[in-house]
């Protein structure tokens, strides 16, 4: 039985080369200089990775970049209007070519790479075979260089997840480190891929990690920063899209926008449903189609393109046309559906590429008809045509890949001016939210569990209910004693109380914690004069707030009975005791067990 293409060997350390550069054993003698008990050099050690990587996953995007523009241009020659067979054959055999690579050589390479990353960082200890890094470029430039309606920004993603992997089997660093560098290479390729390190670092702590882990956030920052400054040192420091300037004109003109936002959500359930249905039923075809599933997509993604060549690769600089009003309303709206029809003609066929750039692609154009609509009938009211494509790329990234947070700031970095944070806010909210209601599953998650993976829902985790140390303490009844108080006393108004857990508090914010019983055999054995201070336990009792989350308060309980959960503004109140019937009780009454 063959093995599944995405398990991984039994060890997820590849054994180290006979002899290698003198550069890697200095690097693996100082790891284990670090294994040997100076931990905390391992952090710093990190941080070092991290731009090594962003290094590394900058030059592997520029060499990417150039592929695809090389391909390209020998693909379909110099000229703006190719003849109409180079633009049927060239994707038909392009397809060919990628589909016997694939099937052949890079059976990891197939996908888009979010997911297959987020299953490296969640299922297989950060492994990313090298082979997918190669496999990745080459057939990625082949398809979308011969005109498959995808990206690059997705792949460039597992690149530098796939780097960054191999660099840490390399050095033998732990498991737990080898499976938080893969999301550090993923934020290098991708803040390259989009020359914006800001939002690709939020992009991948929104979806592939899914929290900010203060553990990975510097790594994560530091190797897109680096990357990005690689990139920008070869290809320039210019933005993907020329903006025009942004203000406006009237409040009213925000219900144009409010508009925009529901055309997209509405865009952009129409596309993952097109995704959702067509991706399953064509991998359930015999597998000799495989082989031809994308040439087709390739032939009939190369007829719409006799008409409108704009849909085929990415079409950046259809963009950027489309932001500097060079298309009728007309012409962007049916741009806009053929875009969603090609794009999922060439996903769902297997063929390997992303879909960062549709998204954009899509949400420009539907920006830019809305915006001429508007300006057509309300001359008055509207601004620039290039505002509205700018905001329908971020309002067809919220509502299709359901990256909020991504969405928002890729506007704002992409257009260097934070006055147009309003309509991009609107629109992206409205169609985050009609996405939502009608669309229950998101893209990534979906796509996972068509492929038979489970992986960690962000969308979910971000919405989780909480469940807090209020929902579950109850007040305690029993004594609350003073650290010097004599021994006497102090037994005498435990044998009092209701409770038979005694807390004593040090006048210093510290809680501590014994039973009435050894409280009372204590007293017998120590002298009249004696204060509770003589008696206690050398540690004191870990305590909690009210407001931590309850997960808090079970790794704080232990092996412990209680827990005292004290008020934050005074240190020395008891607010009230938790344990664990407490916390359980609290889990099933939200609904968790």
């Amino acid at each position: 039985m063959n093995a599944s293409p995405l398990t991984p060997p039994v060890s997820h350390v590849e054994p180290p080369p006979p002899s290698g550069p003198r550069i890697w054993a200095e690097l693996r003698k100082s790891l284990a200089w670090v294994r040997e008990g100076k931990q905390f050099k391992e952090g710093q050690l990190f941080l070092l990775l991290a731009v090594i990587i962003g290094l590394f996953g900058g030059l592997s995007v520029v060499l990417f970049r150039i592929a695809i523009d090389w391909t390209r241009l020998l693909a379909f020659g110099s000229g703006l209007n190719p003849p109409w067979t180079r633009l049927l054959l060239v994707p038909t055999i392009g397809g060919l070519a990628v589909a016997y690579l694939v099937i052949r050589f890079f059976p990891r390479a197939r996908g888009s790479g979010v997911n297959q990353t987020k299953a490296a960082v969640y299922i297989f200890d950060g492994y990313i075979p090298f082979n997918t890094v190669i496999g990745k470029f080459i057939t990625c430039a082949l398809a979308i260089g011969t005109g498959q309606s995808l990206g690059p920004e997705d792949p460039s993603l597992q690149m530098g997840a796939g780097i960054a992997s191999a660099l840490g089997r390399r050095l033998r660093l732990s498991r737990e480190k080898v499976r938080l560098i893969a999301p550090v290479g993923a934020a290098a390729g991708l803040a390259a891929a989009f020359n914006a390190p800001i939002s690709a670092v939020i992009f991948v702590i929104e979806e592939v990690i899914g929290n900010w882990n203060a553990g990975v956030l510097g790594a994560i920052v530091l190797s897109a920063v680096s990357s990005v400054i690689v990139s920008r040192w070869f290809l320039g420091d210019q933005a993907l899209f020329r903006i025009p300037a942004y203000h406006l004109v009237h409040p009213a003109e925000l219900l144009a926008y409010a508009a925009l936002g529901v055309i997209g959500g509405v865009s952009s359930i129409a596309f993952v449903k097109l995704v959702a249905y067509a991706r399953p039923r064509l991998k359930a075809l015999p597998r000799w189609t495989q082989y031809v599933q994308p040439a087709v997509a390739g032939l009939l993604i190369g007829i719409i393109g006799i008409w409108f060549p704009q849909v085929m690769g990415a079409g950046y600089g259809f963009i950027d046309q489309a932001m500097h009003d060079q298309f009728t309303w007309q012409i962007l709206a049916l741009l806009a559906a053929f875009k969603i029809l090609s794009s999922s003609l060439s996903f769902v066929s297997g063929t390997p590429g992303g879909m960062f750039a549709p998204t954009l692609f899509i949400g420009a154009m539907l920006g830019g008809a809305v915006g001429s609509v508007e300006h057509h009938f309300f001359p008055w009211l509207t601004g620039g045509l290039g505002a509205y494509a700018l905001v329908g790329m971020g309002t067809l990234f919220a509502g299709f890949l359901r990256v909020p947070l991504t969405s928002v700031f890729m506007v704002l970095e992409v257009s260097g001016n934070y006055s147009i944070i309003l309509p991009v806010m609107i629109s992206n909210t409205i169609a985050y939210l009609i996405s939502r209601q009608y669309q229950e599953t998101s893209l990534f998650d979906l796509l996972s569990r068509q492929d038979g993976m489970d992986l960690p829902s962000m969308e979910e985790r971000r919405e989780e209910i909480s469940v807090h140390v209020e929902d579950a303490m109850h007040a305690y009844q029993g004594a609350v004693l003073n650290i010097e108080e004599p021994l006497k006393t102090a037994v005498a108004r435990a044998e009092e109380s209701t409770e038979d857990f005694v807390f004593v508090e040090d006048g210093l914010g510290k809680w501590f914690g014994m039973t009435r019983e050894d409280l009372r055999s204590q007293a017998r054995t120590l002298p009249e004069g004696a204060t509770l201070r003589s008696v206690l336990p050398h540690d004191p009792l870990p305590h909690v707030h009210p407001d931590h989350a309850l997960e808090e308060a079970m790794r704080r309980l232990g092996d412990l009975r209680l827990l005292p959960v004290v008020n934050r503004a005074n240190f020395h109140k008891l607010e009230g005791v938790v344990g664990l019937p407490d916390i359980l009780r609290a889990y099933r009454a939200a609904g968790w067990v």
